[in-house]
């Protein structure tokens, strides 16, 4: 009991010790600076002691004789500190340092915050620091650290399921939705990327990783816009218009933005389905085009600082597709034994799909004292989407006589989500502690509606048609600890989630209904030697939930030979993270181990009494998967820059075949992106970059997915007294981003090419009004509620 007491009254008893002067080292980004060197000198310039800051950027002075003494902070590309102090005058210190300018080879560079940083509990990659900041933010994410999109999904050092947020918020898409809103935000309104493979215990369990898009703040005073117009062709065109606006006067800063996009997009595919029973082979030609002339993507936000403790924001943002349509045209050949063509069939598939999301959260942040503030947020989105196809297919058999079949489905979903969370906040000299609670509760509907020409008119078909309800309620509570002592940073925590989920299936009836509680605990260690050698160490444990759609049951037709279902049964897949990690300057290594129990992925099979494919989502048995990753920044001229990143994985999947046997499918993949980049001309921000990225060969439960690679080309100008900003982006030059999946074992033998149209260039405008330059900040009067703290 009394060693539980001394414990817990540890962190007041240091507190409580002699007076004493504490200091903050940070720069003008407000990062606070580990490792500076701050030197003591009394009145007759003798130096009397130094030492250095530790990972929070703070220092003590104390045991110091003198009472008027000399202050002088120094740190590589910051300008020299000095600064007269009376140690008897224990006022606290905030040290802002500031960027020197060096004029190398007659070009003035500002030494810049670096390209990568790693924190105790995450790698922040800073995009405006790079040259890729004209690209989309989807574009982006290809180019972070440890980040790939293989076959458009998003993974983090080799594993799926991640959660992507904005400042913090969870971004309620994925698949093609998710990637249609980050390809019309632009890069230029990205501050950074933060890659968080064990996510604290803060953010909520579910999803393997973390990627938080930092997003921009506004600190010019005044009014300005940004006038955007992008160009891309591929195979066929495409084009995004868009205003950004900007507001900020005293205490009041406002953000809108609205883009329009619109364009043809294609999807080129070839499948073949080997059916060894019958002995037939089933090809299929692909290609699909859709378009979309209407493509809208909203963000307002709103800050208001009622006083110098308390601020308020409001932001909403939105995506708008009313539109998307195209004909499907596929003929399929089969051949016999004798790879002779016996039959042929053709599917005209008509369709259509129109989404929206809408979401909208409210903040309130408020300052209880010098060491504590509180944070409240509440946070509402809704997913709508519709698509429609009428199917049509012209068979033609051998031994039938030909005959048309024809059948339409129309499915609609629903998903609505509401969030409120309370976060509690408390910084001391070496300890931090946050803590908090989350409640949240999601509700999903949707319906599919199946008719057919059975009878030989289209009839609504119940017994093919489905309605799937599902609820579910999280409530969460957690705490963690950050500590810091001199070269050590530790953090912990632990997050509890209460689940309770019901889902309900109208055809065939069923019913899943379940509650559990589960227990998520993080833990971090970085040690920082003298030399700036970072040692860290991490381990997490994640969850990832399905997808809505997933839990889906109701079979969602292709054509006549080919569906996709979900399954209500789907477990959530329990991960375990572990992670070594080494950095020193621009050197960044990682050695991480993963282990997933009960994976969820698409899988397909094939159903040889019917001749039907089926793509199922399912859970396969186990994953895992070690690995070592390097990411190096190369600065070898102050006007060139390489960049090498580098990810080596041993994967294993455990799947049960329809075969009933337990298969394991393993594989070493190597991810490799190295790329260059050359500022021509620093007055008018004239940058190129070239790069080349290859993936090798992977798995996917079943799946055995080919190598794949990439060379893309940038360029960057502005002009005009930087009022105006060209880019061209070439990518995919040499079309080699198509794959080949392949399922091959036990009487399984097919595959499908995929390729989505990524060559082609881009052509970016960019016009600046209004105020662009920063003022220097006023001095905020301390109000009645600051002389309180």
């Amino acid at each position: 009991m009394n060693k539980t007491f001394l414990f817990l009254c540890f962190p007041m008893m240091m507190m409580a010790q002699k007076q004493k002067i504490a200091g903050t080292v940070m720069n003008t980004e407000n990062e606070k600076l580990p490792a500076v060197n701050v030197i003591l000198y009394n009145s007759r310039n003798e130096f009397i002691k130094e030492l250095k800051t530790d990972g929070n950027g703070g220092f003590i002075l104390e045991g110091v004789k003198e009472q008027n003494v000399k202050l002088v902070i120094k740190n590589n590309g910051y300008s020299l500190f000095e600064k007269n102090l009376d140690l008897e005058k224990s006022e606290a210190l905030q040290i802002i340092l500031r960027k020197e300018a060096k004029e190398i080879e007659g070009v003035v560079m500002t030494k810049r915050k670096p390209l990568i940083k790693r924190k105790v509990d995450r790698l922040e990659f800073n995009v405006e620091n790079s040259n890729i900041s004209s690209l989309n933010a989807w574009e982006i994410l290809k180019n972070t650290p440890n980040v790939a999109v293989n076959n458009n999904v998003l993974t983090v050092k080799g594993s799926t399921g991640i959660l992507v947020t904005i400042n913090d918020k969870k971004v309620m898409l994925t698949g093609d939705e998710l990637k249609n809103l980050l390809e019309n935000t632009q890069g230029d309104e990205v501050k950074s990327v933060e890659v968080i493979t064990n996510p604290p215990a803060k953010y909520e369990a579910s999803g393997s990783a973390v990627l938080n898009i930092v997003m921009k703040k506004n600190k010019i005073e005044g009014y300005r816009g940004i006038l955007s117009s992008k160009y891309i062709q591929t195979q066929y065109a495409k084009a995004v218009f868009g205003l950004s606006q900007y507001y900020k006067k005293d205490k009041l800063s406002v953000m809108a933005s609205y883009y329009k996009g619109m364009g043809t997009y294609l999807r080129e595919g070839f499948d073949y389905v080997h059916y060894p029973e019958s002995q037939t082979r089933w090809v299929s030609t692909m290609n699909r085009k859709d378009k979309n002339t209407n493509q809208n993507t909203l963000n307002f936000n709103v800050e208001y600082e009622l006083d110098s403790l308390t601020s308020l924001s409001l932001n909403y943002s939105g995506y708008f597709s009313p539109k998307s349509y195209g004909i499907y045209d596929v003929p399929t050949e089969i051949y016999n034994s004798q790879e002779i063509i016996e039959s042929h069939y053709r599917t005209l598939n008509d369709h259509e799909a129109s989404s929206s999301n809408n979401s909208v959260s409210f903040q309130i942040d408020r300052k209880l004292n010098k060491k504590s503030n509180l944070s409240w947020i509440n946070y509402f989105t809704s997913n709508n989407t519709k698509k429609y196809q009428n199917v049509a297919t012209h068979l033609d058999f051998a031994g039938q006589s030909p005959r048309e079949e024809n059948f339409m489905t129309q499915n609609k979903a629903d998903v609505q989500l509401y969030s409120t969370q309370l976060d509690y906040q408390w910084k001391g000299e070496k300890l931090e502690l946050e803590s908090g609670a989350k409640y949240s509760f999601v509700k999903t509907n949707s319906t599919l509606d199946f008719s057919d020409n059975e009878n030989g008119s289209i009839e609504y078909r119940p017994e093919k048609s489905s309605v799937f309800d599902y609820k579910e309620y999280n409530f969460a509570l957690y705490s963690s600890l950050a500590y810091n002592i001199g070269k050590w940073n530790f953090k912990g925590g632990l997050r509890a989630e209460m689940t309770d989920l019901e889902g309900v299936v109208s055809e065939p009836y069923e019913r899943n209904k379940s509650n559990y509680w589960s227990f998520f605990p993080t833990f971090y260690a970085q040690y920082t030697t003298e030399n700036k050698h970072e040692f860290g160490f991490s381990y997490g444990k994640r969850i990832s939930r399905p997808t809505y759609s997933w839990l889906n049951p109701a079979k969602s037709y292709y054509n006549l030979f080919s569906y996709f279902q979900g399954d209500p049964q789907l477990k959530a897949t329990i991960i375990h993270n572990l992670n070594l990690s080494y950095s020193w300057k621009d050197w960044h290594l990682d050695l991480y181990y993963r282990k997933e129990l009960h994976p969820s992925m698409e899988i397909s099979y094939q159903v040889p009494e019917t001749n039907n494919v089926v793509y199922h989502f399912t859970n396969i048995e186990k994953g895992q998967a070690f690995g070592l990753s390097l990411y190096k920044n190369i600065q070898i001229k102050p006007w060139w820059n390489v960049v090498v990143s580098e990810n080596l994985e041993h994967n294993e999947n455990y799947f049960n075949g329809v075969d009933g046997i337990l298969h394991k499918n393993k594989v070493w993949n190597w991810m490799s992106n190295i790329s260059t980049s050359f500022t021509l001309d620093k007055t008018s921000d004239w940058k190129i970059e070239m790069g080349h990225r290859y993936y090798s060969p992977g798995v996917q439960g079943p799946f055995r997915i080919s190598a794949t690679w990439n060379a893309y080309f940038v360029m960057n100008r502005k002009f005009f007294n930087k009022k105006l900003e060209a880019s061209f982006f070439v990518n995919d030059i040499f079309r080699t981003m198509g794959q080949k999946v392949v399922t091959k074992y036990a009487n399984q033998d097919n595959y499908f090419l995929d390729y989505t149209d990524s060559q082609g260039v881009t052509l970016s405008l960019k016009f600046n009004f209004g105020n662009q330059a920063v003022k220097n900040a006023k001095t905020i009067r301390k109000t009645s509620e600051q002389d309180r703290l």
